[in-house]
């Protein structure tokens, strides 16, 4: 290992890009995480809204030996539509004025999650990395850490030494990748050259079909993590198997296997097309198992235990704004006891709430101001609790970081007896201290409705195992029933909208000898 301190410039932006939702600006990154200069190092000593691999690299940096970290700028937003041009042209700023103030640097971490785009620039990811690699120079490393979520293109691959993908979805294992980065950039620095291959596959299956646990997705990810090689056992240093983000609608989507290899070009292609052609050969197990809102009120009804029902087309954690009402309203007009519902994301109606006080009586309007899929509806309700929103997460994905919903209540439907809880800001209810916070015993609870897509399954596994869960579709921005969606963008024919997609080998396939 090198003698040497190296210094590590860090930097992050953080956006899942859902082209069918309104434009994420200013606000939306200042309300979750915009931070710069040395208060990033700061933040990474304690818990904070940094995301999870920030806090992991320097904890591992910290580990292996002496360094100097060159914090440039982090920020990051929920999942919504492109970046404004405004904060994209910011965050680059900021970027290279940072960057070259800190200069020399020895090698740069980028903690990204991958599926960004801008008002203006489609392929984000690949911009930035053109920008650090024109400003290190050539022999600088350049490591970035992604949501399996990304939607990788071949000009970040060639920009950067080494691309390393979560493993986990629900998402657990963000300090592990990062801690990993870690680890290539010292072995990087101690000499080793690495080299990149780099595939996509026309196959961009329903998010609901991408868990970790089991499932063609696993399958696919398990196969790809044996094939990785620790130092010194061989030339595979990483597999990443990434799943892309369809509702990015960019022709840089799809399923793509990116190999870092220890000077070994070969072996990267080799590895890579190994697993490619699993992948696309196991491309009909990508179907979603999803029931329809009448389905899953007859599922309530003749439950004998409580079920949690997963609102995934109306997802915040995909762009989803939170506030579609079809559950809600069958559920609340069922009369199914004991129902709890979250978080629906309306700040007017948490606002009416908290200017009534707890205990009021009123009509409760959810959706004031209506949109294609966030239709009105009202019922008579009673203010059973008010907060600031203001949590930290215990489990899954926010485990160890600060949230915020923004002023919050919990509602009680007196016709039904279902609690609503309420939020002014766009968050996915993955973590079981959202509901903590408003004063709801998730265990002595009824059935669960959560607007989530899959991170909901690490946080509340411990009250709902997999056989009484159900995904739920029903009209919504982040619906798995892609053939509702107009794709603009999408290059097609593409798998499963198109059953005339067809997968073309690289030409590189041809000469490696196999």
């Amino acid at each position: 290992m090198s003698s040497k301190a190296p210094k590590v410039a860090i930097l992050g932006f953080h956006l899942e890009s859902n082209a069918f939702c309104p434009l994420s600006v200013e606000a939306d990154f200042e309300a979750q995480c915009w931070e710069e200069g040395e208060a990033i190092s700061e933040l990474a000593r304690g818990p904070s809204r940094l995301p999870s691999e920030v806090t992991g690299f320097y904890d591992r940096m910290n580990q292996t030996g002496s360094w100097t970290p060159a914090p440039l700028i982090v920020i990051g937003a929920p999942p919504g539509g492109p970046a404004s041009a405004s904060v994209w042209a910011a965050f680059l700023a900021g970027t290279e004025q940072r960057l070259r103030a800190a200069m020399p640097v020895d090698a740069v971490y980028v903690a990204n999650h991958g599926a960004s785009s801008a008002e203006g620039e489609d392929d984000t990811e690949a911009a930035l990395m053109r920008l650090l690699r024109a400003i290190v120079g050539p022999d600088v490393p350049i490591v970035a850490t992604h949501d399996l979520h990304c939607n990788v293109s071949a000009q970040t691959v060639d920009a950067l030494d080494g691309l390393i993908a979560y493993r986990t979805n629900p998402h657990v294992d963000q300090r592990e990748r990062a801690a990993e980065a870690a680890d290539m950039i010292r072995e990087i620095l101690d000499g080793t050259r690495m080299v990149t291959a780099y595939v996509r596959l026309p196959l961009t299956p329903p998010s609901v079909t991408l868990l970790t646990a089991s499932g063609p997705y696993a399958d696919l990810v398990a196969l790809g993590a044996s094939l990785t090689q620790k130092r010194g056992d061989g030339p595979i240093a990483n597999v990443a198997v990434c799943s892309g983000f369809v509702f990015s609608d960019l022709p840089k989507c799809g399923v793509t296997i990116t190999v870092t290899a220890r000077g070994d070009l070969q072996a990267a292609r080799r590895t890579a097309m190994q697993v490619a052609r699993a992948g696309w050969a196991d491309r009909g197990r990508y179907v979603a198992n999803t029931v329809d809102v009448a389905r899953a009120v007859e599922l309530a009804r003749a439950a004998a235990q409580p079920l949690l029902f997963a609102d995934v087309a109306d997802n915040p954690g995909g762009g989803g704004r939170g506030n579609t009402t079809w559950l809600l309203r069958a559920f609340d007009q069922a009369r199914i006891p004991g129902v709890v519902l979250g978080v629906f994301v309306d700040p007017a109606l948490a606002a009416r709430a908290a200017e009534l006080g707890v205990g009021a009586e009123f009509d409760a309007v959810f959706n004031q101001v209506e949109t294609e899929y966030s239709h009105r509806y009202t019922a008579r309700a009673r203010v059973l609790k008010l907060t600031d929103g203001e949590g930290m997460g215990r489990r899954g994905i926010l485990r160890g970081r600060k949230f915020s919903m923004g002023v919050s209540c919990v509602l009680e439907l007196l016709d039904s007896g279902m609690k609503v809880v309420v939020g002014s800001l766009r968050r996915q209810l993955a973590e079981p201290a959202m509901l903590e916070l408003h004063g709801i015993d998730i265990a002595q609870a009824g059935h669960l409705i959560v607007k989530s897509r899959g991170h909901y399954r690490a946080g509340f596994d411990e009250f709902f195992p997999d056989e009484r869960i159900h995904d739920v579709d029903s009209p919504g921005l982040t619906t798995p029933n892609l053939k509702q969606i107009h794709f603009k963008r999408l290059p097609r024919p593409v798998w499963p909208l198109d059953d005339a997609a067809a997968w073309r080998e690289p030409d590189w396939a041809a000469d490696l000898g196999e």
